[in-house]
C-alpha cells in the first residue's frame, strides 16, 4: 500500500449528536468490543428510524442501545420503545451524571464515559422473527461494508440503506 494512503481516519460526525452523547457512544461501542460484538451507529432501521448504537454478537444476537444525554432527553423521546422490533434486547446508554432509576426497568443499562462503560442491568431478551433478523443483519452489513469503503474512497459514491 502506498505511504500516501492511510485507512486510519476517523469516521466523520454528522453533526446531531452532543459532546456529551458522542462520548456516551465511545464508551458504550469500546464495551461492546471488549465482549466480543461489532457495532454500527446511527442504522436506520426498516422503518426509517435511525438508532444510536447496533451491536451485533458473535452468534448473531442483535442488540440496540439509545443513548440518553439527560433526563430531559430521555423525557423528549418517546420512539425508543419502537426499537424492540429491530433487535433482540435492547439498552439504554447514560452517564454517570443521570440517575439510574430514571430510567425504563424493561430495557438494560448501561453507564458510559468516553473511556468505557459497564452493563448495570441486562435487557431483557425477545428474540427476533427469522425474516426481521436477516433485514437488520443485511442493514447492518451495507452499512459498515459503506463506511469501510468510505475510509479508503472518500471521494467515491456514497450508498447507505
Amino acid at each position: 500500500m502506498p505511504p500516501s494512503l492511510t485507512l486510519t481516519a476517523p469516521l466523520p460526525v454528522d453533526g446531531r449528536q452532543s459532546e456529551m452523547a458522542l462520548r456516551i457512544a465511545r464508551g458504550t461501542r469500546r464495551l461492546w468490543r471488549a465482549i466480543g460484538c461489532s457495532t454500527v451507529t446511527e442504522l436506520v432501521l426498516l422503518d426509517g428510524r435511525r438508532a444510536d448504537i447496533v451491536a451485533l454478537g458473535a452468534d448473531g444476537s442483535i442488540h440496540i442501545v439509545e443513548i440518553k444525554s439527560s433526563p430531559a432527553d430521555f423525557r423528549a423521546d418517546g420512539k425508543w420503545q419502537d426499537y424492540r422490533a429491530h433487535c433482540d434486547r435492547l439498552y439504554f446508554a447514560i452517564s454517570d451524571t443521570i440517575a439510574p432509576e430514571t430510567m425504563p426497568e424493561d430495557a438494560g443499562l448501561i453507564v458510559a464515559d468516553a473511556y468505557g462503560a459497564a452493563i448495570v442491568w441486562e435487557a431483557p431478551e425477545h428474540r427476533l422473527a427469522p425474516a426481521t433478523r436477516r433485514a437488520v443483519l443485511l442493514r447492518f452489513a451495507h452499512a459498515a461494508a459503506g463506511r469501510l469503503h468510505a475510509l479508503g474512497d472518500p471521494d467515491g459514491v456514497r450508498f447507505e440503506l
